[in-house]
């Protein structure tokens, strides 16, 4: 794996956190790098870290020790306004909760992290639009409110609103957590062509059906990784819904 290939890197990585006089390990020591066009699953019990390791990753938080580096770039020290840029530019997010903001319609939703970088107004439309449809939704929602939409339908609103900006990484966390079975399958379906395509997924589930989707399982125990797995793809929510069907 040369340099190049990497797009992210923790060495080293400790999250410690502090209430009174009690320190509570949240990571541990993690090492781990991610290719350019990898899909991972980020598996484990609650409370293991998973959660707090994407938000490393994401740059929602700092490590206490250790180095994160994104496409090379040791971001660990950066200053509050560079790890803005960087996330905007870098990074889409797609939450178990979609974290849309109901009061604003579905194309004003997506084009927000466009907003930040004063792309002209005609310019956003036209990419929420490109977006949108790339996440497998459907244009007549654009100006609908998103309680207007059913879960599987406002997630594939966060998922576009994630790739607008074109980011190298998408972090998921818990993507499917709140869909029903069909509605997750469909987002599964939906991050699997954007790997296809070459996007970065790292994602985070409790799900063995969607962990079994992605190319590699890091498996997380009390803030460390414990071991790689090889997903069984058989056992994928999206085969397993072709078995079903096959023994009907």
């Amino acid at each position: 794996m040369s340099a190049k290939d990497v797009v992210i890197q923790l060495i080293g990585v400790k999250k410690a956190y502090r209430v009174g006089e009690v320190i509570t390990w949240g990571l541990r020591g993690v090492d781990l790098k991610v290719r350019r066009g990898e899909f991972i699953a980020i598996m484990g019990p609650s409370g293991s870290g998973k959660t707090t390791l994407l938000n490393m990753i994401g740059l929602l938080d700092k490590p206490t020790e250790g180095k994160i580096l994104i496409d090379g770039v040791d971001v660990s020290r950066l200053k509050s306004k560079e790890l803005a840029y960087i996330r905007n530019r870098k990074i889409g997010f797609v939450f178990q909760f979609f974290n849309l903001i109901n009061r604003l319609t579905v194309l004003e939703n997506i084009e927000l992290p466009l907003i930040v970088r004063k792309i002209p107004r005609r310019i956003r439309i036209e990419k929420a639009k490109q977006a949108l449809l790339l996440a497998g939704g459907d244009l007549s929602w654009l100006p609908k409110r998103p309680n207007q939409l059913s879960g599987g339908q406002q997630q594939r609103v966060a998922i576009a609103r994630a790739i607008v900006g074109e980011p190298a990484i998408i972090l998921a966390d818990e993507p499917t957590g709140n869909l029903d079975r069909h509605s997750a399958r469909s987002v599964i379906d939906t991050f699997l062509k954007l790997n296809k395509k070459g996007q970065t997924i790292i994602m985070v589930t409790h799900d063995p059906e969607v962990g079994n989707c992605a190319q590699k399982i890091y498996l997380l125990r009390d803030g460390k990784i414990i071991s790689i797995q090889e997903p069984d793809k058989d056992k994928c929510i999206l085969a397993t819904v072709s078995l079903t069907k096959s023994r009907e």
